[in-house]
């Protein structure tokens, strides 16, 4: 990670303090600061207004008007500047998700046409804000967001389970391809052992529970598939095998839900799945266990067996386990529910085993919080599940409630991408929910688009995947069009599909700057496409442009160079 030196930080903030004697007193518009990025976002980010909303300097969002006395401009810069300058030195790979679920109910009795026009201004809202991840529900009680062969469409898309949208589309195909076209991810989520939710009062007869009731257990308003039938786990991963086999998805995620969150007073019903497959367990936590060890092991094959390249993430509950409950696992210094205590999911032990590619905890609470400190989370992930890529799960709404314990005056959302970017083994960050981003809650899709996603991230690597990167693009041209002058290149060769290139990263640098790719500044676009119109003014201005190559996990290419003017 890259800081200023806090002697520049101090000189940066007087040269701002004295400019700021010759503002004018009232400026309600962007005035001179205006700039082509700043209007097309404001044209799509709601509640950007004046100068703090389009501009966005990091702790900016409190400001009004340029009218406050010096010492108080003074205090504010001194403040917001060691942000504005941490924030501006993003990262070039970094997880940026964003959940869009179903279960909440946000498209249902949509029409095809509305819900697609929902689902694109979410995305480019999203784009703006520099997330390169969609986690897309699609199956949230044993049902499907799209054509399944097993399990009947979701109510959540048509008001009825069983009843196939009229007129017809498949939202899984669509979104990915919606995102494939601004150079996202997408990742389909799914409810690997919930079958019915409470608000469900009707099941399809193509339902799975019709179908077989006895791999099935009560518990509350709640169904659940029985962890411990192994008839289960083939049937999941079966339901998985079609996803991945028939969509084009990056990645298969599963949510925090494998035995059911404990209700006080009520027991899980598996007295007789115990009897008939305790597999010599004597101890019924530890066997509850081992059959979700067994199933994510299981699933994790049955993922990479099919494509090898889509990513298998999990988002679990925040805490893994109480410190204060004593054992022989880590705990944190925490007070709440727990993984392997209250759920029986032992991330940990999957992170380890390398069975999960990708594991988002979801730390969603405040930094402060009594019983579930987010500073104290963080850092505990941070040291225990180092083995696989760490995405912190952000929780928008309740980051931009909380005030920050050493400057009330504004909101927790610096501190959490501080921390966020300065502990070991975090790659980035994941959003609850998509939703609340698109409104724009607090300002946390300004912030995201001119200050902590300013620059393009890249996906972290996943060497256990795949480390290989592919070759470099081929006649490497620039030659002017009927509409413009362009780069023109061609794809590298690729015997395999891991091998092929999927994506190339264009760099530019102007005169004799130093060609350096590993700073995201350097670069001025990621395309699907083998050629990129270059912005020619009056051919004065020389620049060296950069080309490579990335293949489906993002490793990148050798480069290749050429000089231009423009």
């Amino acid at each position: 990670r890259v800081f200023v030196d806090s002697n520049y930080i101090i000189v940066f903030i007087f040269i701002l303090w004295t400019t700021s004697m010759s503002l004018p007193q009232k400026n309600n518009g962007v005035g001179s600061l205006k700039s082509e990025k700043a209007v097309s976002l404001a044209r799509i980010i709601p509640n950007t207004r004046g100068v703090e909303g389009r501009m966005c300097l990091s702790r900016c969002f409190i400001l009004d008007s340029l009218t406050n006395t010096m010492k108080r401009i003074f205090l504010f810069l001194l403040t917001l500047l060691p942000f504005w300058a941490f924030a501006q030195n993003a990262p070039k790979r970094e997880f940026r998700g964003a959940w869009i679920q179903i279960i909440n109910g946000q498209f249902q009795g949509m029409s095809r046409h509305q819900m697609q026009a929902n689902l694109t201004n979410q995305l480019n809202v999203l784009q703006a804000c520099g997330v390169n991840t969609i986690i897309f529900q699609v199956r949230g009680e044993a049902d499907a967001l799209y054509e399944s062969p097993y399990e009947p469409w979701s109510r959540f898309l048509t008001g009825k389970q069983g009843q196939p949208p009229s007129p017809y589309w498949d939202p899984l195909a669509w979104m990915v391809q919606e995102c494939h076209k601004r150079n996202m991810e997408l990742h389909a989520w799914i409810n690997p052992f919930r079958a019915k939710t409470k608000g469900t009062t009707e099941l399809a007869v193509s339902h799975p529970y019709v179908q077989h009731p006895e791999r099935f257990f009560s518990y509350g308003d709640l169904l659940i598939f029985d962890p411990g039938q192994p008839e289960n786990h083939d049937y999941i991963c079966k339901v998985v095998e079609d996803i991945v086999k028939r969509y084009d998805i990056d990645g298969l995620h599963i949510d925090d839900y494998f035995y059911p969150y404990p209700e006080a007073g009520r027991k899980i019903p598996d007295d007789v799945t115990f009897t008939l497959y305790s597999n010599g367990y004597k101890d019924r936590d530890d066997w509850r266990r081992y059959n979700v060890n067994c199933f994510i092991e299981k699933l994790s094959t049955t993922i990479h067996r099919a494509k090898p390249w889509v990513k298998f993430g999990v988002s679990p509950f925040g805490i893994y386990h109480n410190e204060k409950n004593g054992g022989f696992v880590p705990g944190s210094k925490t007070n709440g529910l727990q993984n392997y205590d209250d759920l029986y999911a032992d991330i940990i032990f999957w992170v380890n085993k390398g069975w999960v590619d990708y594991n988002v905890p979801q730390i969603y609470w405040e930094i402060g919080h009594k019983a579930a400190d987010y500073d104290e989370l963080i850092r505990w992930w941070s040291r225990y599940a180092s083995n696989r890529p760490l995405i912190i799960g952000q929780d928008v709404e309740r980051t931009v409630k909380a005030k920050d314990k050493n400057n009330p005056e504004q909101n927790q959302m610096a501190e959490k991408f501080r921390l966020q970017r300065t502990l070991p083994n975090v790659d980035g960050s994941c959003l609850w929910y998509s939703a609340a981003v698109v409104r724009n809650e607090g300002g946390y899709a300004s912030q995201l688009a001119y200050n902590y996603h300013a620059t393009p991230a890249l996906q972290p690597l996943m060497p256990f995947l795949d480390d290989e990167a592919p070759g470099k693009v081929k006649k490497l041209k620039a030659l002017w069009m009927p509409d413009g002058y362009y780069l023109f290149w061609q794809a590298p060769a690729g015997k395999h599909e891991l091998d092929k290139a999927q994506k190339y990263v264009v760099y530019r640098f102007e005169g004799k700057e130093k060609v350096n790719i590993d700073n995201p500044k350097n670069i001025v676009a990621i395309t699907d496409k083998t050629m990129y119109k270059l912005p020619y003014k009056d051919g004065k201005t020389k620049y060296t442009y950069v080309v490579t190559a990335l293949d489906r996990l993002q490793n990148e290419s050798k480069l290749v160079k050429r000089k231009v003017k423009l």
